[in-house]
């Protein structure tokens, strides 16, 4: 059964570097792997940069957050804690779209997939991790 934990750990976390880099490299305007990249006009450009190599920061760590989770899927036991850690963000990330200005975005299927995995599947994922790497105590009848 870790077998299948480590390939969704190591599925997952290609693909969070696969949305992280498609804004770490691209900025707010993205490289389009997400689908249009025309979707918005700059009305001052030095606080666009400001705010777009922000964006790039935060990508980044996406991006890392990324090779966190295939580092796990190597090493899940010496892992575990830094697994959970990066499930608790994730799910924190998800909770953080709550506070955007068009709250029926979150129903469009641009962004409900993405939510229930941030809400739910990863939280099932973290779960998964704690139980595959519980160790259970040796009863002395087993000795």
């Amino acid at each position: 059964m870790t077998y299948l934990l480590r390939f969704v750990l190591f599925a997952a976390g290609c693909a969070v570097i696969w949305l992280g880099l498609n804004v770490s490299l691209g900025g707010i305007k993205t490289l389009g792997w997400q689908g249009a990249v025309g979707f918005i006009a700059i009305t001052d450009v030095e606080t666009f940069n400001v705010q777009d190599n922000h964006m790039r920061f935060i990508a980044g760590v996406w991006t890392a957050l990324g090779f966190l989770l295939i580092l796990g899927s190597i090493a899940l036991d010496q892992m575990r804690g830094v697994l959970v850690a990066c499930i608790i963000m994730i799910f924190f990330g998800g909770l953080s779209r709550f506070s955007g200005q068009e709250l029926s975005v979150l129903l469009g299927q641009d962004i409900a997939p993405s939510l229930v995995a941030e809400l739910i599947l990863f939280p099932i994922l973290g779960f998964w991790i704690y139980q595959a790497t519980v160790k259970q105590p040796v009863k002395s009848d087993q000795i």
